[in-house]
């Protein structure tokens, strides 16, 4: 799941207003645990139950807060000394709160109680912190997929069986530019592959927005170039910079642009409401506004559910080699340096990340669970609703995934990031860009 702007600002200043709620401190047999996330309050929602009815007297609270708020609360927590026993995080915050010394280390309590680090299909470096302290359990992953109108497909010509196996190359799109053309409409009812095509005037775009603020590229152009080996930093994890000069890079964020330029995906506020809120996927996709879209595995259940449209959900492309690489984001479960119950909270984050939990609370669907037993029985679960998740669960065993990098200064790295990416998608910034890009990732990156 994206994390605001807002919430990154809020995560990372260590003194704010007010503090946290009255009602975290914990008994001697209570653990709370908070998420921003409403759907996974209510799945592990099963574990607390299976938890509490194994341990005579505990008692688990689960608590939602907005993600607009959530680390807002949760950094007031830590100052007030009320902050949750436990807690969902994301990996942009790792640094920020393990440099202030708010987070348990897990490695002793991982070697005393016979946890096994390889149970998780992905997440479980990206919880490592600099000096290699492991902080963090895999909570969760993430990954990015295709959704398309399957009967626009049909319109069109292009059989899915094509859009489940499509290929990319930057230099002129490959098989994925071709379909993409095919499927964009304009209002005279020309097809983008037609003679007569006119670009200005669009019913229908072939694929959804690419062009993006975000610096990672999760659910738009990161799929593409990471198929060319590229990464976002010169490290796995703790990058000293992001690769924003890399030739491969530059090459395909050219590409990305050719889309819009050429109509066949919206310009960066194509789709905003009244009050310059952002369309979603979803109600484009339902609308017919696109035919098809990049969006993330934490929206499949609602693409699969849209009334009267047919939704099919394809694999990210195959890239020049062949091969597919999708960054996966995995959050992960803390527990507060400063919490009253060690023993019993300790007990409980093993739990969450056990499989006997993750099948439970993933027979929901609303998340993918890191254990890929659990995972096969999501799908499972999941296929009986008419969502069928079998692509992202093919990733796992394709080995294709690749975890997002743990990074310093999150907030900074966003708040200068993203308006530059801005500029260059609406066309206020050329190539050079790129070198200031990488050069302010370079200067933030390296702040203490």
């Amino acid at each position: 799941m994206k994390i605001t702007a807002a919430a990154l600002v809020a995560a990372t200043a260590l003194v704010v207003a007010g503090c946290g709620s009255s009602d975290t401190g914990s008994g001697s047999n209570t653990v709370n645990w908070w998420t921003w996330d409403d759907k996974q309050a209510v799945a592990y929602g099963e574990c607390e139950k299976a938890f509490e009815a194994a341990n005579s007297g505990v008692d688990v609270k689960i608590t939602r807060y907005n993600v607009d708020d959530y680390f807002t609360k949760l950094t007031a927590g830590f100052v007030a000394g009320t902050a949750p026993d436990a807690f969902q995080n994301s990996v942009q915050f790792l640094q920020a709160y393990a440099s202030q010394n708010q987070l348990m280390p897990l490695d002793d309590l991982i070697t005393k109680s016979s946890v096994d680090l390889k149970r998780y299909s992905v997440g479980v470096d990206t919880w490592k912190f600099t000096d290699g302290t492991q902080y963090g359990l895999p909570l969760d992953w993430a990954a990015s997929a295709f959704y398309y109108n399957a009967d626009m497909l049909t319109k069109a010509g292009v059989p899915e069986a094509d859009v489940q196996k499509l290929s990319w190359n930057p230099d002129d799109g490959g098989a994925f530019d071709k379909v993409v053309a095919r499927l964009t409409v304009d209002k005279n009812g020309r097809r983008g592959d037609e003679p007569g095509f006119d670009k200005t005037q669009i019913a229908t775009y072939g694929i959804g927005a690419m062009a993006g603020r975000s610096f990672i590229g999760e659910t738009s152009w990161a799929p593409f170039v990471n198929t060319l080996g590229w990464r976002l930093g010169d490290k796995d994890q703790w990058p000293s910079k992001f690769n924003y000069t890399d030739p491969r890079f530059t090459k395909t964020m050219k590409w990305v642009m050719s889309l819009t330029e050429r109509g066949f995906s919206p310009k960066l506020g194509t789709f905003t409401t009244g009050n310059q809120s952002t369309i979603s996927d979803v109600d484009l996709i339902g609308s017919g506004k696109v035919a098809m879209t990049m969006g993330g595995s934490w929206s499949a259940a609602s693409f699969g559910k849209i009334p009267g449209v047919k939704v099919g959900i394809a694999p990210t492309v195959l890239g020049p080699e062949g091969k597919r690489s999708v960054l996966s984001n995995s959050n992960g479960n803390n527990i507060w340096a400063g919490t009253k119950n060690p023993d019993l909270t300790w007990k409980w984050v093993s739990y969450m990340g056990s499989e006997e939990c993750q099948t439970r609370a993933g027979a929901t669907g609303t998340f993918f669970p890191s254990i890929p037993a659990a995972m096969d029985n999501t799908v499972t679960s999941m296929k009986s609703q008419g969502v069928d998740l079998s692509v992202f669960n093919q990733y796992v065993k394709d080995g294709v995934l690749h975890p997002s990098s743990a990074y310093a200064n999150g907030s900074a790295v966003q708040s200068a990031e993203q308006p530059l990416f801005e500029a260059y998608f609406a066309g206020q910034r050329s190539d050079d860009v790129f070198p200031e890009m990488e050069r302010v990732s370079q200067e933030i990156l390296a702040k203490n």
